[in-house]
């Protein structure tokens, strides 16, 4: 019997779980980054200047771990340059001026694909990255060479975090997406295996997916824990299999994609039309009127939080995602990126953070940790740049989750600690690799 994994119980505020996604109309202008996705940035290939419509190629692909991007809109190419990311860093952007008419590229056909690798060069063309928040690109995922080498598929519907509700509603609406999207898996892929991880606090989701199983797509219920959705342990808890540290999913046999990112696949393989919008779900206490949202990628959140009754109470903190592991963003010129599931406004009352005090050492945020990792040896030795300790103790396993942070009496800013306990353990190991050489 496998051991069971430790984790918190997290506030759900599924507020819009009964909301069925509406569609934006077309902003004056989106501002579309290059840097939507983990890997190199995508190249422009278009000019300021240039007439573009919804679905035309705007920006190549920078590398193979890479994504081409599409315009959202149809209008005018009105600049390209440089603009600032939630992290601090610059990136370059591309913005268009929207004529209003959302007119489809004549492009946009359906891809011919008739074996494995024009499956996977669809895949690339359609611009598809993780939906759940990761940004891999899924052709790279998908790119196994071998298919032989996948014994199962992992479809995360946990959706585990507070507030967010934007795969609940693809599972429910979309869900003969998901299910032709497990039958390209099958096709092209010769998987044989696929199995859809849910929280029970998602009842009808849930029943959805269980009306479409069969000998190869299964549901798996899982207890409502956070983390429930973190790649590892949507592994262990859906097929047993633990990934070591260091290795990916593949080389234990399983594939994770996002529900979201199968039926969008799905769905571009019958229109072929790329990602150029995204189910986003706006909550929290300062938007006043929750919504999930179909949006144009690089609409401001400004535009997105107007579209929904603008802001109750003045917006203390905006995150990208939830309030577990979401990234607070400078200002609400911040644009939805392929990525982005939510957009979280908190008011000044759930904004502001506790008072930090002493680390009494209870032990509470090694309890938590989903992967028995000891937040506290990360935070000490970090101080007294203990290299060998923070290997010891696999602080790279850390996949910043929160749980410590949440569960700890003291307030102490533990997921800060780890990130830059890790930061500063590759900068060491950069430095000692370097001086053997």
């Amino acid at each position: 019997m496998l051991p069971k994994l430790n984790g918190v119980i997290v506030p759900h505020r599924k507020n819009t779980a009964a909301l069925a996604a509406v569609k934006m109309t077309a902003p004056k202008s989106v501002t579309i980054p290059m840097n939507m996705h983990i890997g190199a940035p995508s190249v422009p290939c278009v000019k300021v200047g240039d007439e573009v419509k919804v679905g035309q190629l705007i920006a190549e692909a920078g590398g193979f771990v890479g994504a081409p991007i599409h315009a959202s809109v149809s209008g005018k190419v009105t600049a390209i340059g440089p603009m600032l990311a939630s992290n601090g860093t610059s990136m370059t952007a591309i913005t268009i001026e929207s004529d209003g008419e959302m007119a489809v590229s004549e492009t946009c056909v359906p891809p011919e694909v008739n074996d494995y690798d024009s499956f996977i060069a669809a895949v690339r063309a359609s611009g598809a990255v993780g939906l759940g928040g990761a940004g891999f690109p899924t052709s790279v995922k998908l790119d196994v060479k071998d298919t032989s080498r996948i014994q199962e598929v992992v479809l995360n519907g946990a959706e585990c975090e507070p507030y967010i509700t934007s795969d609940t509603r693809t599972m429910i609406d979309d869900a003969d997406l998901i299910k032709e999207g497990v039958e390209l898996l099958k096709k092209y892929l010769d998987v044989k295996k696929v199995i859809i991880g849910i929280e029970k606090n998602k009842p009808e989701a849930i029943a959805k997916m269980q009306e479409l199983s069969d000998e190869v797509f299964s549901v798996k219920a899982l207890p409502s824990v956070y983390p429930q959705g973190g790649e590892k342990v949507l592994i262990y808890n859906c097929v047993g299999k633990i990934v070591p540290e260091g290795k990916l999913p593949i080389d234990v046999g399983v594939i994770v994609m996002n529900c979201t990112t199968l039926a969008f696949l799905a769905k571009y393989m019958k229109t072929g039309l790329p990602l150029t919008e995204k189910l986003v779900t706006v909550d929290g206490s300062a938007v006043a009127e929750p919504k999930n949202v179909l949006v144009p990628i690089g609409t401001s959140i400004e535009d997105l939080i107007e579209f929904c009754g603008g802001y109750k109470a003045e917006p203390r903190k905006i995150l990208y995602g939830g309030p577990m592991m979401g990234i607070a963003v400078p200002d609400a010129s911040a644009p939805v990126i392929k990525n982005t599931n939510a957009i979280i406004a908190l008011d000044e009352k759930d904004a502001t953070l506790p008072e930090q005090t002493p680390c009494i050492r209870c032990g509470k945020c090694i309890d938590a940790c989903p992967l028995n990792l000891m937040p506290v040896e990360y935070a000490r030795a970090l101080a007294v740049n203990d290299f060998a300790l923070l290997e010891k103790r696999k602080v790279n396993l850390c996949m910043e989750c929160g749980c410590c942070s949440f569960v700890c009496p003291a307030r102490r800013p533990l997921v800060e600690n780890n990130k830059l306990a890790k930061a500063a353990l590759r900068k060491y190991q950069a430095e000692k690799n370097g001086g053997n050489k």
